[in-house]
């Protein structure tokens, strides 16, 4: 029997919603390959898949432009261990999920050397600077795309795009069992409660869980029987959100639980969220939720003038309308915030949902097999 060497996939993830793409990829590929073996750099579901991270994933997990200027020697030399590490592997392809400033310097590196590069969720080319296409399309042999509009875009580029979809279309499915998910948490079946997830980020989670918790505050007056329910993304998030909590936080009825999101998500009657992937997520679990978005201050004021976006939310750009509540900025208020989750709890959500089964139906197309094929045929093309 002749000895067959392993499929070799560079991979490399940015942040936790690129660690949830990259294990489903992974995943994927370990189904419709018989051996596969991956380098790279992911977080905790990646590494359940296979892969030995080359650092931690919460080196590249930086947000906004100050910040990226503080961690900028850093991030240089991961970029350069990544691209060292590839050059040395030679990869039959390299996956760049997400991060595209970390990513895509490193695809257009790899793609000269004559490795086969793709980058997995499209930038946001067509809401600020578009003429970034033609860095994408000289970095990579294909983006993934997990928004349906953005292919027509790269088409009107000549720019190659397949669109996947999203594999937590794919996993959750299109009803959720609030009444279970309770069970679950043991929390009480009659209760109203409100899910509080202030972000995976040490920057966003810094930002914006004050507003949170003074939102709380507010609710709780109105709704004295209200309970809250905190889900921490990770064990740095746990001590930097209850290191915020003051004395008269810690009176408010609060459960908190590690990690389970989702789980708390579905048992919740409305969600005040960070903007990002969770967004997402609790559109699909069909709950009612504020979006919030809050840069640092310099941060805020250099992209304003460069980003030029009717909707920030994943929600809301799959339907290209407002579809849930986004607060961006000096919008992001306690006031403002606990007035949208009380008009969750006190109205017939019903429409909104409505529209949420529809969006889900959108990108529910098996992004992981979608994927996984895109890949394969690159790799071993």
């Amino acid at each position: 029997m002749t000895f067959q060497p392993p499929l070799v996939i560079g991979i490399v993830a940015g942040e936790s919603s690129g660690d949830i793409l990259g294990a489903n990829l992974m995943r994927s590929l370990k189904q419709a390959h018989a051996h596969v073996r991956f380098v790279g750099v992911g977080g905790p579901l990646m590494a359940a898949e296979g892969l030995d991270s080359l650092f931690p994933l919460e080196t590249l997990s930086v947000m906004g432009l100050v910040d990226v200027l503080k961690q900028l020697p850093q991030l240089l030399s991961a970029r350069k261990q990544v691209v060292n590490t590839m050059l040395t592997e030679q990869p039959h392809a390299f996956v760049g999920i997400d991060a595209p400033d970390f990513n895509l310097p490193i695809e257009k590196k790899l793609k000269a050397a004559g490795i086969k590069t793709i980058q997995y969720v499209s930038p946001s080319v067509w809401a600020w600077r578009p003429k970034r296409i033609f860095a994408i399309k000289k970095a990579t042999h294909d983006v993934l795309s997990i928004l349906p509009f953005e292919q027509d875009f790269y088409a009107q580029y000549d720019a190659p795009c397949t669109f996947v979809g999203h594999p937590l279309a794919d996993d959750i499915p299109m009803q959720s069992d609030s009444e279970a998910a309770r069970a679950a948490l043991s929390l009480t079946a009659d209760k109203q409660y409100v899910a509080v997830l202030p972000g995976s980020r040490g920057g966003e989670a810094g930002m914006l869980t004050r507003d949170f918790l003074d939102a709380a505050h507010l609710l709780h007056k109105r709704f004295p029987d209200l309970e809250f329910l905190l889900a921490f993304a990770n064990p740095a998030r746990r001590e930097q959100i209850l290191g915020l909590f003051n004395e008269q936080d810690q009176q408010l009825p609060f459960h908190f639980f590690d990690g389970q999101s989702r789980t708390v998500m579905t048992a919740a009657d409305s969600c005040m969220l960070a903007s990002g992937t969770v967004s997402l997520e609790a559109m699909l679990l069909k709950r009612p939720m504020v979006v919030c978005y809050k840069f640092a201050w310099l941060n805020y004021h250099i992209l304003k003038h460069f980003v030029h976006l009717e909707h920030f939310s994943l929600p809301n750009l799959l339907a290209g309308k407002p579809v849930v509540k986004e607060l961006l900025q000096d919008e992001v208020t306690p006031a403002a915030i606990a007035e949208e989750v009380q008009r969750h709890l006190q109205t017939d959500m019903s429409d909104t949902v409505a529209t949420y089964q529809q969006l889900h139906a959108s990108i529910r197309c098996d992004a992981g097999k979608r994927s996984a094929q895109r890949v394969l045929e690159l790799a071993l093309g």
